[in-house]
């Protein structure tokens, strides 16, 4: 998805009244969806498979990789994290359509002010929430090795594993924990950006 393709999109919508709010919204939200995409596919697109405990027993390596994985963080995670965020500014933005409400008088009613702000703080709410989840499931580095305890499938063994790429793996995790600060840092910008604009620029009948 290029950039290109995304201005266009938002040609016939209400962009993000604040530069901010459109630097995030087409230029540094399409590089975490292509980063996310593209690299985190190459990074954990093919784990599964090469995440083998025991060549003989396909249950036992799905239940060490589903033990040493629940959730997969370039996948399920960072795709409902990505939608997550967006709803509070897409819903914004479809009652600015609805009502249409353009780009300038966003920042001229304070009703809108008002509303748009709270989309940006739900917004980093959730991306604060969604960081700390990030921290809690997968940390900041994929070790090496890997202990799984199959006992309950009765195999009465702990097995030991390599982990595949686990290198680049902990690179992207760091990466995708930057992208997430910076994410937050851009939306309390934007409400700052906002108030300066109120207080220095008003509007005048």
């Amino acid at each position: 998805m290029s950039l290109n393709y995304i201005e266009n999109f938002y040609e016939g919508c209400v962009k993000p009244p604040t530069a901010i709010g459109q630097f995030h919204t087409l230029f540094f939200g399409s590089i975490r969806i292509f980063f996310l995409g593209v690299l985190g596919f190459a990074v954990y697109g093919n784990e599964a498979l090469h995440f083998i405990c025991n060549p003989d027993k396909r249950e036992v390596n799905l239940f060490c990789y589903n033990q040493f994985r629940p959730i997969t963080p370039q996948g399920s995670f960072s795709a409902l994290q990505l939608v997550i965020v967006l709803v509070p500014g897409a819903l914004f933005h479809l009652y600015a359509a609805c009502k249409s409400i353009n780009q300038e008088c966003i920042l001229q009613k304070p009703i809108y002010i008002i509303i748009y702000i709270l989309s940006v703080l739900l917004r980093i709410s959730l991306e604060a929430i969604a960081f700390w989840l990030q921290i809690y499931l997968f940390g900041f580095q994929v070790k090496s090795l890997y202990l799984c305890d199959a006992r309950s499938l009765g195999e009465n063994m702990i097995i030991r594993r390599m982990v595949p790429e686990h290198f680049g793996k902990t690179i992207f995790l760091i990466a995708m924990h930057i992208f997430t600060a910076i994410t937050t840092v851009l939306f309390v910008a934007e409400i700052f950006e906002i108030i300066f604009r109120r207080l220095y620029f008003p509007f005048r009948q």
